[in-house]
């Protein structure tokens, strides 16, 4: 989380328990197949666990996953396995402690480690390592990475830094993001936006035109290649 200039949403302007089960139910009916829970981080939303539950008994719906920073995965690992998720990506950047806690703002390394642990314990199938990189895997933060997951038997994915506002992104090292010609994807803010590019300040809100037209324009007018976004930073809008 960035110092100084986070903004936070009112209770009423987040989508509800109901209103988010309710759109994934009607966006799998409309032939949506996968479904990735991120951020800002999944798991310090409340309900977070009855969310995975409803979703993954969602009929059509092949892949269910979660994007988190691991912080809080010891105390929920457990409960998401035996609630229905499929596979966690867990976001790390560097395995040395002080610098860790630098890029994170106190982040505890320890935590995110004991929540990788939790999570190999709890069955998941499938544990990517999401890990941000200046330009490619050959950083040395990254050769480290990429040794943690080798030994632990994870899999690792390298993440170009991006800038939204300055239309800056690559394709992800490992993986097969920021890649617009095959890119097929739709996210819904925690406040009810569908937003069709990251990269684009187009959004389709689910309260104001309703879940039907939302999605509807969301894949009609999704752009060809994403330019800039001034409207959104990763920070709130995740990975």
């Amino acid at each position: 989380m960035p110092k100084g200039n986070a903004f936070f949403l009112h209770n009423e302007d987040i989508l509800t328990f109901c209103e988010i089960c309710d759109f994934a139910g009607y966006a799998v009916n409309q032939g949506i197949k996968k479904i990735r829970l991120t951020g800002g981080e999944p798991l310090v939303r409340k309900e977070i666990v009855e969310i995975v539950s409803f979703l993954s008994k969602l009929e059509g719906l092949e892949d269910l996953s979660m994007t988190t920073n691991g912080l809080l995965l010891e105390e929920y690992a457990r409960k998401l396995a035996e609630a229905g998720l499929h596979r966690v990506n867990i976001s790390l950047d560097t395995v040395n402690p002080e610098k860790f806690a630098q890029l994170t703002g106190g982040g505890n390394l320890g935590r995110v480690l004991a929540g990788i642990k939790a999570a190999q314990e709890a069955g998941f199938g499938i544990i990517k390592i999401n890990c941000v990189v200046d330009k490619d895997e050959k950083e040395p933060d990254a050769v480290e990475v990429a040794e943690f997951a080798r030994k632990n038997k994870l899999h690792v994915r390298f993440i170009p830094r991006m800038d939204m506002a300055k239309g800056t992104f690559y394709g992800v090292i490992g993986g097969n993001g920021g890649i617009c010609s095959i890119c097929n994807r739709l996210r819904l803010t925690c406040d009810g936006r569908i937003k069709p590019c990251l990269f684009s300040d187009i959004s389709f809100g689910i309260r104001v035109l309703g879940m039907e037209e939302a999605l509807r324009r969301a894949v009609e007018e999704k752009p060809e290649a994403g330019k800039i976004s001034t409207k959104c930073h990763f920070y709130n809008i995740g990975g």
